[in-house]
């Protein structure tokens, strides 16, 4: 149990911070959404071109991060061979793809759509290329349980942002000063500027992490680097098909849309606005897996291993769940977070939501593989994913647009987790509490269908005081049946 209130600790810190770095983020959804009309298009480029970023930041990271704590943790490897290793050959293959984007730049840049703006993708495929340097030394301060400077650099780094996504869009405009003259009077806003301030925050948190970078001095190990190879190479191929689930419908969005080009962006734009809201899920998830990843590894030998994955599941399900029905229970506010012109595609949030719990289930699941050394069924697994994903948008996106991504994403994510879950219980079988579990969703299903019913229905004074009771209702019903401590503490 020390162990388990270790991961605890930890994902709190990582979990307080994400959050806060996501609130500040959250803040240059309406600025952008705001200054991007819906209708022009721009907020549709954005989302376009990071779904592409998303995409290569698993390709130039090759899953070297799992590996990393896969071999740090390794009986019979150096840890400082291994992360200097690592480092080196991540270094390498970030530079060699800067340059190779710079020199077929045009040939990418018309297959992307952006013909007539190569820079769009030539800053945020070199600004890619830096992030994925950097993971590694991220990586080395939560292996060496850092959380504190971990999530410091990642509030610094969306905090300058920020700062430079308020100087551009709010305040030069209002002062008509060009990034490139003293005074515009016809200034007028380039969405290009948002992927150059990108790029300078990266280069200024890389400079920030020195300490953590001057492991590359301790050398390249040939040998070290062929296993850790071998090993990651599947982890590869599942990551891409992984994120690929999570991004292809805005990649595809613009080829499969029944229009022309200016109305695939707007309506992509609305998309990405409003699944926005719903990254709460995947900033749950994602402090989870920050602490969970090197406490999974650094427990494997433990003998009551097993039960402490399948009680960390159960938690990890009741807390998303109640995530779900906060955001919907108080979406009369939330909605506030995106231009009003984006509302339309407020339907989609539930459905992202779902997807996203179900896919840090599918993560959960994951470790069954790693830790028996069979990461090709991850592949598989997430594979089979991207297949159900892009037949669903090829099928649909002419005929029900953005809607059509959302339940894409759902649909491939429902699937990769049940067959991770039906072959883990072969090859490596963790009791996990389904009833319970099944509990808990069946209750979700109702409370969200009340509160759906009570945004459309009622007053918004009358629907958030529905919502909130249900909320607590929940929330109680977690302590009365699983946490029972913490309700004796609480006086409750």
């Amino acid at each position: 149990m020390a162990s388990l209130k270790s991961l605890v600790k930890d994902t709190a810190i990582y979990g307080l911070s994400s959050i806060l770095a996501r609130f500040i983020n959250y803040w240059l959804v309406p600025i952008q959404t705001q200054k991007f009309n819906a209708m022009g298009g721009q907020y549709g480029i954005i989302t376009n071109i990071y779904a592409y970023v998303s995409l290569l930041i698993i390709l130039l990271t090759y899953g070297m991060e799992t590996t990393f704590f896969r071999f740090m943790n390794k009986e019979g490897e150096q840890p400082e061979k291994v992360y200097s290793t690592a480092l080196r050959m991540v270094l390498m293959t970030s530079v060699a793809f800067a340059v190779a984007i710079s020199l077929f730049l045009h040939p990418i840049s018309a297959a992307m759509g952006y013909e007539d703006h190569p820079e769009y993708v030539w800053v945020m495929f070199v600004t890619v290329a830096i992030d994925a340097f950097m993971a590694l030394p991220f990586a080395y301060l939560r292996h060496v349980h850092k959380p504190v400077k971990f999530a410091s650099l990642k509030i610094f780094n969306i905090s300058l942002n920020i700062i430079f996504n308020l100087l551009y869009l709010v305040v030069f405009p209002t002062l008509r000063l060009n990034p490139l003259h003293i005074y515009d009077e016809h200034f007028t806003l380039d969405v290009v500027w948002v992927f150059y301030i990108n790029m300078i925050c990266s280069l200024v948190t890389l400079l920030m992490l020195w300490k953590e970078l001057s492991g590359i001095r301790l050398g390249f190990d040939a040998a070290t680097s062929r296993r850790m190879l071998k090993y990651t190479l599947p982890l590869l191929v599942m990551g891409l098909a992984g994120q690929f689930n999570q991004a292809a419908s805005q990649i595809l969005f613009p080829y499969f849309y029944n229009g022309n080009i200016e109305q695939a962006n707007a309506q992509l734009g609305i998309y990405g606005a409003c699944i926005k809201i719903a990254m709460v899920m995947v900033m749950i998830t994602q402090a989870f897996r920050y602490a969970y990843e090197p406490f999974v590894f650094g427990k494997s030998q433990d003998q009551d291993n097993k039960q402490t994955y399948a009680v960390a599941m159960k938690y990890y399900l009741i807390f998303t769940l109640l995530a779900f029905l906060v955001v919907i229970g108080y979406m009369d506010i939330l909605r506030h977070l995106v231009g009003r012109s984006y509302w339309e595609g407020l339907r989609v949030v539930p459905i992202v939501m779902a997807a996203e719990i179900m896919f840090g289930i599918f993560f959960n699941l994951s470790f069954w593989y790693k830790l028996t050394n069979r990461t090709i069924w991850g592949a598989w697994f997430s594979g089979l994913g991207a297949v159900v994903l892009v037949t669903t948008d090829i099928l649909l996106i002419p005929h029900f647009s953005y809607m059509a991504c959302a339940w894409a994403g759902f649909a491939a994510y429902a699937v990769s987790m049940a067959a991770s879950y039906f072959v883990s219980q072969k090859y490596y079988p963790i009791a996990y509490p389904l009833k319970s579990m099944a509990f808990y969703v069946a209750v979700t299903v109702v409370m969200f269908t009340i509160m759906s019913l009570s945004n459309d229905l009622l007053p918004v004074w009358a629907a958030l005081t529905v919502n909130t009771s249900l909320i607590m209702l929940f929330a109680w019903t977690i302590l009365q049946r699983d946490l029972p401590g913490l309700k004796k503490r609480l006086h409750l």
